[in-house]
């Protein structure tokens, strides 16, 4: 069972089948997950966090970070019980085929709000089965995504709880609190 919330400022808490990821903590070394996923490369980084391009395994959780900017920022492909996820970081850029390759194919993406016309191409290109829009920056331009994405207006949840299957065809959209 996979379940993800929000706990603010673009971090996400994500719970695989027992397993505690915090995506983009405020604070390194603060949340006593078995790992945190950091959005930039640090030079002497805590236990128990990645912040650095490469491929990592954590107790049966499978991590890629992929570096943009010229390595100034960190986005995350995590693959556990075969399904995959990715976790792009802010500022959003577009990705190139090669960074696009190394994503795989994402079932649930979770993406920043920066830029809805940088989404849009996104989505297009990743064509996740779920949708996290992470309110970022400008409320405005986190609306426009919404409505981009087809989910103005949408309800927020508390959580997203993945039991069992993704849904087989569509997208879903996952406004989180």
């Amino acid at each position: 069972m996979i379940t993800i919330k929000t706990t603010g400022a673009g971090t996400l808490e994500c719970n695989f089948s027992g397993k505690q990821v915090t995506v983009f903590p405020e604070k390194a070394g603060s949340t006593g997950s078995l790992v945190e996923l950091l959005p930039s490369p640090e030079e002497s980084p805590t236990p128990g966090t990645i912040s650095w391009p490469g491929e990592y395994d954590k107790d049966g959780v499978s991590i890629r970070g992929i570096g943009h900017n010229e390595g100034a920022t960190v986005s995350y492909a995590v693959e556990v019980d075969n399904i995959r996820l990715a976790f792009l970081s802010s500022p959003l850029v577009d990705l190139s085929d090669h960074e696009l390759e190394l994503l795989g194919d994402i079932a649930i993406l979770a993406i920043p709000a920066d830029d809805a016309k940088i989404v849009q191409r996104l989505l297009d290109d990743i064509d996740p089965r779920i949708l996290i829009p992470l309110p970022t920056g400008d409320a405005a331009v986190y609306n426009e995504v919404l409505k981009a994405c087809g989910a103005a207006g949408a309800e927020s949840q508390e959580e997203l709880k993945i039991k069992g299957g993704l849904p087989a065809e569509g997208r879903e959209v996952v406004v989180l609190k």
